[in-house]
Order: C-alpha cells, then sequence, then structure tokens
C-alpha cells in the first residue's frame, strides 16, 4: 500500500475519497500520495487535489470533478439543469502541477534534478468517450469512471511517454519530495521568540505597580519593598522619568557597577527633560564632587572598610553640604538599597535642596543584602510591598520562593523546567561551561545568556574586566558574546538565560543571599550547576526538593 500524507486525510466529496480508496489499492510501499496539496504562486492560490509520486516514473497532480462532466466544444461543464456551470479541470490540474513543480525545485534540498511531471484529470462518476480530443487535454490525460481500476498503467503510459531529458523518479528523489513539502525554514521551538513574550508582559505595569507609583507621587518619602522579580528597578526608573517630567532635579543612584550601567543606557533614551541630572554609583557622584578616588573595596582590608564605611561618606557629607543650589537635587532615588552603608545616607540627604522635606525614594529587598553592610536610611519613609513576582518564569519563581522573605504571588508566565547538574564546586565553572553549548543548539543567542559565579570569578570574567570597569558592561550589550559575570556585580539584572555556577567552597554569612540572588536572575531559562550538598546546607530542604534533588 502507497505512503500517504496526510496519513488520515478528510476529503471535500465522496468523489474523492473513492478516488483516493483506488489509489492506495493500486500503488506500492515506495510510492507516494498526497491529498490536498495546497501550493501558492504570485498569480493565486490552487491546490491539487492529488499529487501521485510513482517510484520509476515521475509525479502527477490529478484533479477530480464530481457529478455529470461535459464539454460542448468551447468549454467544460458540471452539473445539470439549473445547477450546471462552468468549470475548468484541465486548467486547475496544469496551473496547480506547474506552481508545485517550481516550490519543489526551488528547494535547495532537491538534488536538481528534473524528473517527469504531468497533470491529469479524474471524472470518477462520467464516461468519456474513446475518441475524445481537445486542443489541451487528449482522451489519455482522462480517467473516466470505467478507468478507475487503472490508475497505475495510466498514470505510468502518461510518464513514461515524456521527454527522455527528463529522468525518471526513484525511491530517493520521493524522499526529496515528502521533504520539500514539508516546507523549509520554518520557526521550531523559537526559545527567543517565548522569551521576548515573557518580557513583554513584564514591561507592563501591574495594576500594583501602578498604585505604587501613584502613592508615591504623593508621598515625598517611599520605600518600596519587594522580592527579586517584582520590578522595582523599574519603578525606580519609572519615577526618576516622571519626576523629571515635572521638572524635577533627580538624582538616579545604586551602587554596583552593573546596575550603574544599565541605568545610564536605559535613561540616555529619554527625552531631555525626563532624564535625571545624575545616573549611576554613590562613589561616582562623590568624585564629582570631588571627594578620593580610595582603595579597591573587592580586598576587604581594614583600609578598605575604613575608607569606605567612614572616611567616603565623611568626605562626601562635608562636599555636600558646600554644594551650590543649582547642584543639588529636588529628589534622590536609590535602587537595591539595601546595599548602601549607614553612613552613605548622610551626604544623600544633605545633597538635597530641601534636607528636610526633599524627595527621597528607596527600593530595597533584605533577602538581596548580600554584602557585609547593615544600613537604613535614618529618615521616616512610608512602607509601600510589591508582593507580585513578574519577571520570572512561573517554573523559576517557584525555585527560590522559599529564600524570599516574604509571600509573593508568581505572575509570571510558563517556561520550561529548571535545571539542575549536579557537580563539586571546584568543578562548577567547567560544568556551567559546558551548558552553553546545548542551550545555543536550542536556539537561544549568546546574548540571551549570562554565566554567573558565586564565588571565584569565571577566567573570561577576568580577562574582560581587566580593561576596566566601563569596557566590562559594555560586554553586557554585547550581540555576539555570552556575558560572564558574579551574582555580588549582577543585583538588579537579568538576562533570558542565567546558568549559575555555584562554585563557591564554603557557606559564609551571606551564602544564602548569593544563592537568591543568583537563582532569581533568570527570566526564561535557569540551569544551576553545584553540590547538592551545599544547596541542602544554605538553601534549606524545599530548594532541594523544588530542584529536584533527593
Amino acid at each position: 500500500m502507497a505512503q500517504t500524507i496526510p496519513p488520515h486525510p478528510r476529503f471535500a466529496n465522496s468523489a474523492e475519497e473513492l478516488v483516493y480508496r483506488r489509489l492506495i489499492e493500486q500503488f506500492g510501499d515506495d510510492d507516494l500520495i498526497v491529498v490536498g496539496q495546497r501550493v501558492t504562486d504570485h498569480v493565486k492560490d490552487r491546490e491539487a487535489d492529488f499529487v501521485v509520486a510513482m517510484a520509476g516514473a515521475g509525479i502527477v497532480c490529478l484533479e477530480v470533478k464530481a457529478g455529470e462532466i461535459t464539454h460542448d466544444g468551447t468549454g467544460w461543464w458540471q452539473g445539470r439543469g439549473d445547477t450546471r456551470h462552468r468549470i475548468d479541470p484541465v486548467a486547475q490540474a496544469r496551473g496547480s502541477c506547474y506552481a508545485l513543480r517550481s516550490f519543489v525545485e526551488s528547494d535547495p534540498r532537491w538534488t536538481g534534478r528534473r524528473v517527469r511531471w504531468t497533470h491529469l484529470v479524474v471524472f470518477p462518476h462520467s464516461s468519456v468517450p474513446a475518441d475524445f480530443a481537445v486542443s489541451d487535454c487528449p482522451r489519455w490525460k482522462v480517467i473516466d469512471r470505467d478507468q478507475l481500476d487503472q490508475f497505475v498503467s495510466i498514470l505510468h503510459h502518461a510518464l513514461m511517454n515524456r521527454s527522455d531529458r527528463e529522468a525518471q523518479l526513484d525511491v530517493d528523489g520521493i524522499a526529496e519530495l515528502r521533504t520539500a513539502l514539508g516546507g523549509r525554514g520554518l520557526p521550531q521551538h523559537d526559545v527567543v521568540a517565548r522569551a521576548l513574550e515573557t518580557a513583554g508582559t513584564a514591561d507592563l505595569l501591574s495594576e500594583q505597580q501602578v498604585m505604587i507609583l501613584q502613592a508615591a507621587a504623593l508621598l515625598p518619602r517611599v520605600e518600596v519593598r519587594g522580592g527579586a522579580g517584582s520590578g522595582k528597578t523599574y519603578l525606580a526608573m519609572e519615577q526618576a522619568r516622571r519626576l523629571g517630567r515635572d521638572g524635577r532635579r533627580v538624582a538616579l543612584i545604586c551602587y554596583s557597577h552593573g546596575l550603574a550601567s544599565y541605568l545610564r543606557r536605559t535613561t540616555s533614551g529619554w527625552s531631555r527633560r525626563e532624564q535625571p541630572a545624575y545616573v549611576g554609583e554613590f562613589h561616582e557622584l562623590g568624585k564629582l564632587w570631588g571627594a578620593p578616588a580610595g582603595p579597591d573595596e573587592s580586598l576587604r582590608t581594614e583600609e578598605t572598610v575604613r575608607f569606605w564605611e567612614h572616611e567616603l561618606p565623611s568626605a562626601m557629607l562635608n562636599l555636600a553640604e558646600a554644594l551650590p543650589p543649582g547642584h543639588r537635587f529636588d529628589a534622590i532615588i536609590v535602587d537595591e538599597a539595601q546595599d548602601f552603608a549607614d553612613q552613605w545616607w548622610h551626604p544623600l540627604l544633605a545633597c538635597l535642596r530641601d534636607p528636610d522635606n526633599g524627595g527621597v525614594y528607596v527600593f530595597s529587598d533584605e533577602g538581596q543584602r548580600v554584602f557585609q553592610r547593615q544600613g537604613s536610611p535614618p529618615v521616616p519613609l512610608v512602607p509601600l510591598v510589591l508582593d507580585a513576582n513578574i519577571r520570572n518564569t512561573r517554573q523559576i519563581a517557584e525555585t527560590f520562593s522559599p529564600l524570599i522573605g516574604q509571600r509573593m504571588r508568581l505572575n509570571g508566565g510558563d517556561g520550561p523546567d529548571v535545571r539542575f547538574v549536579p557537580c563539586d564546586a571546584a568543578e562548577a565553572l567547567a560544568v556551567a561551561d559546558d551548558q552553553i553549548d546545548p542551550l545555543l543548539d536550542e536556539g537561544w543567542q549568546p546574548i540571551n545568556i549570562a554565566l554567573l559565579a558565586t564565588g571565584s570569578r569565571h577566567p573570561e570574567q577576568t580577562e574582560r574586566q581587566a580593561a576596566g570597569n566601563a569596557a566590562y558592561w559594555d560586554t553586557f550589550w554585547d550581540g555576539d558574546q555570552v556575558f560572564y559575570g558574579h551574582v555580588l556585580g549582577f543585583k538588579g539584572l537579568e538576562r533570558d538565560v542565567v546558568v549559575l555556577a555555584l562554585n563557591q567552597t564554603a557557606a559564609d554569612d551571606r551564602a544564602r543571599e548569593r544563592l537568591y540572588v543568583g537563582l532569581s536572575r533568570a527570566r526564561e531559562q535557569l540551569v544551576v550547576c553545584g553540590d547538592p550538598a551545599f544547596i541542602r546546607e544554605v538553601g534549606g530542604a524545599e530548594l532541594a526538593r523544588r530542584l529536584d534533588i533527593h
């Protein structure tokens, strides 16, 4: 019995079903019968009722016409009496045959052979005289009701009488035909499209966020608290935009290089009126005023702690108090405020035009307090709470939810399961590296992926940072590269895909917070590489269960 496409076809009428039954009875296992093949060219949309690929011969397009079919010497008619109407089955068969041939032969997977094609018409209810002939349809191109058991011989005769310059269709050619009819360049499991849809949904203000912004418009001093993925950074920027639009001089401040880079790049696309007067890191603001550069904070020596915790804020306070009115701010907005030390708030309040009543808008998540600082603003703030995750897929948010210090509603869309790859901490970076190529094979682009470490930095990050922080963070926007970073520098940032390497060799006071940050950075796909025992020790039994660790 012949192969068929589709395997279980549906028919427009009983005549087509009759022809189909006769075809599959008569053709063999190597032959292919395609039912209702649509094809479109620049002229019109067409449909071949049947396409028969006959091994050892060629390809025939069949047009089936039911009922009484007649020809009056000028054209074809179908039906009788009031239902009688003009038809042109030969033109239909010929048009669909030429259009389909052109489509198949344009497929790069077609080997280039010029095989034999032809077209015939089938009248399963009508009888056609043996001496019938019109200029565009000799008798051998018509199969009537008396010939339905002769399909093989008639089609073979029609094909083999074609030009010898056209090759006979072999079994490989039938396989290529099947492939060509399946289409080419088809969108397949487009992970990027899915991620763009998720990101687009997350960019829409939720009803709760609208209420937060409305409240912030009436309250000059507010602290917005929310777990990872609740949209704090987006709201911080939107508040800065709205205040700027109202003519207020605004400072949008954070601690980390990466978040500062993201804030600057995003706000640079706003109108001049909306752009904050300052966007960037706390320390960089001080340097604009004349504060010293200071030592490398990452060394965490007594000298660096003394500078960052005491000397720098003291110097910035003196400089802020001496600022002329034109260099002061109407409002300060601090994102990831849990990163700020107690003494840092004093120069920030001092740089306000009205230190007692100027705008102070703080966005924080205590669960992401990954640095050894316990600061909080020394002024009363009205607390507003975001309790909905809108950034992460449900699968990702459910995974890290045991680490959140508050109950969160999971409003993100559905996505792929979180993947956990067990390994020792010492090999976590290498195992994480091994996950990149499979993700690229799935359709992700390099710009969609970030590899983050919780312990020592990845060698690729170290190499890129040798060119300086500005050049390093430029790679965050490089569409041709996977981004390599550390969870400490990635707070407030996100990526469609995160491969998290748990290469921290021992649990310290901030291990849980680092784990929380790392798990919550992926919007769409999260891959975790680490030691199951570390997960249980730091994250607890519930997190281990959600990562399917037994």
